[in-house]
């Protein structure tokens, strides 16, 4: 097997995932929950986690501080995940994730984090310059702490395109937007109300939703355009063409983590050099694969391979 690309993820504001079930949330009673489980959480966390479930090599960039830092690290690990932290002064964060089994519903609380130094924020950025590979893939993904500048992915993402990486991109709001006015992304990945709100309109019927993400990637911003549309599956859009696949047939079980998992997917099958059709067909696998499972990221190599199966051929038609 040939070599390949080495997927390096940025997490700027990691959390330890707490995932939970309650018989029913209500307000001021006390809610006792069962199952608990914790896991590594984060978008660039969530990404590598998948891709070496996958069989892709992959090596995430975290920044940790406090206790809490450490039992991510310890979680990371655990996983078999390869890392490299970048300590800063503040508490990693912890989330929490109840599944309310009275009525089906998933609540997710996340706190917004720590704040992060100007000297911390520098030793991120230098941290990613010693890691980059000119045939490698970076993977900015998920929100900026507090104290980090708004154009940091835009800056990370200049940077590891003149060492020769290639970028990918999965935000929201202004850092997204930032990364975007850079234009030479490989790949961007908002959701359907993330596109929206950088497009400054409502997308409701699949026509317009093409339309908007062709334009896009025929505007230099991104190679590629991925838009995931919940249950009503996803877009993706080249320079040249669109395509659109249904969500895939499964129980939904959680959503946690299924837009990371689509991200890592595709990238994967991207730096195996796949065709863009055919690495989206493998994210939706994975996003679906995710939602089929309870907890953050938990797709399993197997069912991606299965729902993959099932839904290329759609993209034939």
């Amino acid at each position: 097997m040939a070599t390949e690309s080495l997927i390096v993820t940025l997490t700027a504001n990691p959390s330890v995932d707490l995932g939970c079930e309650a018989e029913a949330v209500r307000p001021v009673r006390k809610i006792r929950t069962r199952n608990e489980r914790f896991d590594p959480g984060g978008g660039g966390v969530n990404v590598s986690r998948v891709v070496r479930e996958l069989g892709g090599e992959t090596l995430a960039v975290v920044l940790v501080g406090g206790v809490t830092g450490r039992f991510i690290e310890e979680l990371i690990d655990g996983e078999g995940v390869p890392r490299r932290s970048v300590p800063i002064a503040g508490r990693t964060r912890i989330s929490q994730i109840v599944q309310d089994l009275s009525s089906g519903l998933e609540y997710r609380f996340v706190p917004e984090g720590p704040v992060v130094a100007e000297a911390e924020w520098h030793a991120t950025l230098a941290t990613l310059e010693e890691l980059g590979t000119p045939s490698g893939w970076l993977v900015l993904s998920g929100s900026l702490p507090r104290g980090m500048p708004e154009d940091f992915f835009a800056r990370a993402a200049a940077a590891a395109r003149a060492r020769g990486q290639r970028v990918v991109v999965d935000s929201s709001g202004a850092p997204m937007r930032a990364a975007i006015a850079g234009g030479g992304l490989e790949l961007i990945k908002p959701s359907l109300g993330e596109f929206e709100a950088l497009l400054g309109r409502k997308l409701p019927e699949g026509p317009e939703q093409e339309a908007a993400a062709l334009a896009f990637a025929r505007s230099g911003a991104a190679r590629l355009v991925a838009v995931t549309l919940g249950h009503r599956g996803a877009v993706l859009a080249s320079a040249e063409r669109v395509w659109r696949l249904p969500a895939p047939d499964v129980p939904v079980r959680g959503a946690s983590g299924a837009g990371d998992s689509f991200v890592a997917a595709m990238t994967l099958a991207l730096a195996r050099g796949a065709a863009p059709e055919e690495a989206f067909a493998w994210g939706s696998a994975a996003g679906g694969a995710t939602v089929a499972q309870s907890g953050t990221a938990h797709a399993k190599r197997a069912q991606v391979e299965a729902i993959y199966a099932q839904l290329r051929p759609q993209l034939d038609r």
